[in-house]
Protein backbone atom coordinates (compact mmCIF):
# COMPACT_ATOMS: atom_id res chain seq x y z
CA UNK A 1 0.00 0.00 0.00
CA UNK A 2 1.23 2.86 -1.28
CA UNK A 3 0.67 6.85 0.58
CA UNK A 4 0.08 8.19 -3.08
CA UNK A 5 -4.02 7.97 -3.17
CA UNK A 6 -5.32 8.66 0.22
CA UNK A 7 -6.78 12.25 -0.70
CA UNK A 8 -6.48 14.53 2.34
CA UNK A 9 -4.48 13.92 5.06
CA UNK A 10 -5.74 14.47 9.03
CA UNK A 11 -2.61 14.14 10.74
CA UNK A 12 1.07 12.88 11.04
CA UNK A 13 2.72 11.19 13.97
CA UNK A 14 6.49 9.85 13.98
CA UNK A 15 7.57 7.61 16.52
CA UNK A 16 10.02 9.56 19.06
CA UNK A 17 12.41 6.77 19.45
CA UNK A 18 12.68 5.18 16.05
CA UNK A 19 12.11 7.63 13.36
CA UNK A 20 11.28 4.79 10.70
CA UNK A 21 7.75 4.13 12.23
CA UNK A 22 5.50 6.89 10.97
CA UNK A 23 1.27 6.61 11.88
CA UNK A 24 -0.81 8.75 9.15
CA UNK A 25 -4.40 9.50 9.81
CA UNK A 26 -6.26 9.13 6.12
CA UNK A 27 -9.21 11.00 6.03
CA UNK A 28 -9.18 10.38 2.17
CA UNK A 29 -10.74 11.01 -0.94
CA UNK A 30 -13.59 13.00 0.79
CA UNK A 31 -15.91 13.46 -2.47
CA UNK A 32 -16.29 9.76 -3.18
CA UNK A 33 -16.37 6.46 -1.49
CA UNK A 34 -12.81 4.98 -1.23
CA UNK A 35 -10.85 1.95 0.64
CA UNK A 36 -7.69 4.82 1.33
CA UNK A 37 -9.31 5.53 4.16
CA UNK A 38 -8.57 5.23 8.14
CA UNK A 39 -5.13 4.85 10.14
CA UNK A 40 -1.43 3.72 7.72
CA UNK A 41 1.20 2.54 9.50
CA UNK A 42 5.28 2.71 8.10
CA UNK A 43 7.78 0.86 9.74
CA UNK A 44 10.53 1.17 7.26
CA UNK A 45 10.90 4.82 7.05
CA UNK A 46 7.99 4.84 4.34
CA UNK A 47 9.03 2.26 2.07
CA UNK A 48 5.69 0.45 2.46
CA UNK A 49 2.44 0.81 4.72
CA UNK A 50 0.09 -1.15 6.27
CA UNK A 51 -3.55 -0.12 7.53
CA UNK A 52 -3.93 -0.44 10.77
CA UNK A 53 -7.14 1.03 11.42
CA UNK A 54 -10.10 0.46 8.94
CA UNK A 55 -13.76 1.41 9.82
CA UNK A 56 -15.52 1.79 6.29
CA UNK A 57 -14.89 3.36 2.87
CA UNK A 58 -16.62 6.46 4.01
CA UNK A 59 -15.00 6.73 7.59
CA UNK A 60 -11.80 7.77 7.57
CA UNK A 61 -8.98 9.09 10.42
CA UNK A 62 -9.12 12.62 11.16
CA UNK A 63 -6.36 12.48 14.25
CA UNK A 64 -3.80 10.79 15.73
CA UNK A 65 -1.42 11.11 19.28
CA UNK A 66 0.99 9.28 20.67
CA UNK A 67 1.55 9.11 24.44
CA UNK A 68 4.53 11.35 25.13
CA UNK A 69 5.42 8.91 28.11
CA UNK A 70 4.80 5.79 26.47
CA UNK A 71 4.64 5.92 22.30
CA UNK A 72 3.04 2.13 22.25
CA UNK A 73 -0.05 4.01 23.54
CA UNK A 74 -1.84 5.59 20.76
CA UNK A 75 -5.36 7.72 20.41
CA UNK A 76 -6.98 8.01 17.17
CA UNK A 77 -10.32 9.77 16.10
CA UNK A 78 -12.36 8.28 12.95
CA UNK A 79 -14.48 10.69 11.27
CA UNK A 80 -16.87 10.24 8.46
CA UNK A 81 -16.24 13.01 5.90
CA UNK A 82 -18.06 13.18 2.47
CA UNK A 83 -18.35 16.58 0.18
CA UNK A 84 -21.52 16.84 -2.11
CA UNK A 85 -22.17 19.33 -4.51
CA UNK A 86 -25.08 19.89 -2.44
CA UNK A 87 -24.18 18.85 1.24
CA UNK A 88 -21.37 18.23 3.48
CA UNK A 89 -21.62 15.00 5.35
CA UNK A 90 -20.04 15.02 8.65
CA UNK A 91 -20.48 12.23 11.29
CA UNK A 92 -22.02 8.71 11.63
CA UNK A 93 -22.52 6.49 14.25
CA UNK A 94 -19.12 4.35 14.11
CA UNK A 95 -17.43 7.99 14.84
CA UNK A 96 -15.12 8.13 17.41
CA UNK A 97 -12.07 7.51 19.88
CA UNK A 98 -9.97 5.00 19.28
CA UNK A 99 -7.18 3.92 21.13
CA UNK A 100 -4.02 0.92 21.35
CA UNK A 101 -1.81 -0.12 23.19
CA UNK A 102 0.72 -2.21 21.42
CA UNK A 103 1.61 0.01 19.10
CA UNK A 104 -1.36 -0.09 16.72
CA UNK A 105 -1.31 -3.41 16.32
CA UNK A 106 -4.76 -3.46 17.79
CA UNK A 107 -7.36 -0.88 18.85
CA UNK A 108 -10.17 -0.25 20.81
CA UNK A 109 -12.97 2.01 20.83
CA UNK A 110 -13.31 4.16 23.66
CA UNK A 111 -16.92 5.03 24.58
CA UNK A 112 -17.57 6.11 29.03
CA UNK A 113 -18.81 9.24 29.44
CA UNK A 114 -18.47 10.24 25.23
CA UNK A 115 -21.30 11.01 22.84
CA UNK A 116 -23.00 7.59 21.65
CA UNK A 117 -25.21 8.48 18.60
CA UNK A 118 -23.89 10.60 15.51
CA UNK A 119 -20.55 12.40 16.19
CA UNK A 120 -18.45 14.31 14.10
CA UNK A 121 -14.71 15.48 13.40
CA UNK A 122 -12.46 14.95 16.83
CA UNK A 123 -9.23 16.35 17.86
CA UNK A 124 -7.17 15.42 20.53
CA UNK A 125 -4.48 16.50 22.84
CA UNK A 126 -2.67 14.10 25.24
CA UNK A 127 -1.37 16.62 27.82
CA UNK A 128 2.81 16.62 27.72
CA UNK A 129 2.43 17.74 31.73
CA UNK A 130 0.20 14.65 32.79
CA UNK A 131 0.39 11.75 30.36
CA UNK A 132 -2.76 10.46 32.10
CA UNK A 133 -4.60 14.02 30.73
CA UNK A 134 -6.49 13.82 27.63
CA UNK A 135 -8.64 16.65 25.65
CA UNK A 136 -11.24 15.94 23.24
CA UNK A 137 -12.99 18.46 20.99
CA UNK A 138 -16.17 17.11 19.60
CA UNK A 139 -18.65 17.94 16.98
CA UNK A 140 -21.89 15.95 18.17
CA UNK A 141 -25.55 17.38 18.13
CA UNK A 142 -27.87 18.20 21.13
CA UNK A 143 -25.84 19.67 23.59
CA UNK A 144 -22.84 17.19 23.12
CA UNK A 145 -20.42 19.11 20.67
CA UNK A 146 -17.71 20.76 22.43
CA UNK A 147 -14.45 20.25 24.90
CA UNK A 148 -14.04 16.52 26.72
CA UNK A 149 -11.78 15.52 29.39
CA UNK A 150 -9.73 12.30 30.53
CA UNK A 151 -8.10 11.65 33.12
CA UNK A 152 -7.09 8.09 32.85
CA UNK A 153 -5.85 8.20 29.72
CA UNK A 154 -9.46 7.72 27.66
CA UNK A 155 -11.24 5.29 29.79
CA UNK A 156 -13.64 7.83 31.16
CA UNK A 157 -14.19 11.42 30.02
CA UNK A 158 -15.81 14.23 31.22
CA UNK A 159 -17.76 16.82 29.02
CA UNK A 160 -15.80 20.33 30.38
CA UNK A 161 -17.82 22.40 27.87
CA UNK A 162 -20.30 22.93 24.66
CA UNK A 163 -19.25 26.42 24.42
CA UNK A 164 -20.60 27.02 20.59
CA UNK A 165 -17.56 28.85 19.59
CA UNK A 166 -15.22 25.53 20.24
CA UNK A 167 -16.90 24.21 17.17
CA UNK A 168 -17.42 26.94 14.73
CA UNK A 169 -17.62 25.31 11.50
CA UNK A 170 -16.17 22.20 12.71
CA UNK A 171 -15.12 20.29 8.68
CA UNK A 172 -12.61 23.26 8.51
CA UNK A 173 -11.96 24.11 12.22
CA UNK A 174 -11.48 21.21 14.71
CA UNK A 175 -8.08 21.87 16.33
CA UNK A 176 -6.89 21.81 20.19
CA UNK A 177 -3.73 22.14 21.86
CA UNK A 178 -2.22 21.41 25.28
CA UNK A 179 0.10 23.66 27.05
CA UNK A 180 3.33 21.22 27.99
CA UNK A 181 4.12 22.42 31.18
CA UNK A 182 0.40 23.27 32.76
CA UNK A 183 -2.00 20.56 32.24
CA UNK A 184 -4.98 22.94 33.16
CA UNK A 185 -4.29 24.81 29.95
CA UNK A 186 -5.62 23.88 26.65
CA UNK A 187 -6.00 25.86 23.54
CA UNK A 188 -8.80 26.04 20.83
CA UNK A 189 -7.93 27.01 17.18
CA UNK A 190 -11.27 28.34 15.65
CA UNK A 191 -12.32 31.37 13.88
CA UNK A 192 -11.73 32.86 17.38
CA UNK A 193 -8.60 31.53 18.94
CA UNK A 194 -9.09 30.68 22.46
CA UNK A 195 -7.64 29.65 25.96
CA UNK A 196 -8.59 27.84 28.72
CA UNK A 197 -7.02 28.78 32.23
CA UNK A 198 -9.44 25.92 34.32
CA UNK A 199 -9.11 22.55 32.03
CA UNK A 200 -12.04 23.99 29.56
CA UNK A 201 -14.40 24.81 32.23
Amino acid sequence: IGLEKVGQIGAVEIHPDNHNIVFVAAIGNAFAPNQERGVFRTKDGGASWEKVLYISDTTGAADLEFMPSNPDIIYATVWRAERKPWTIISGGKENGIYKSIDGGDTWTRLTRGLPTAIVGKIDLAVSPANTSLVYALIEAPDGKNGLYQSLDQGESWQHMSNESNLNLRPFYYTNIEADPQNPDVVYNMTTPYMKSVDAGK
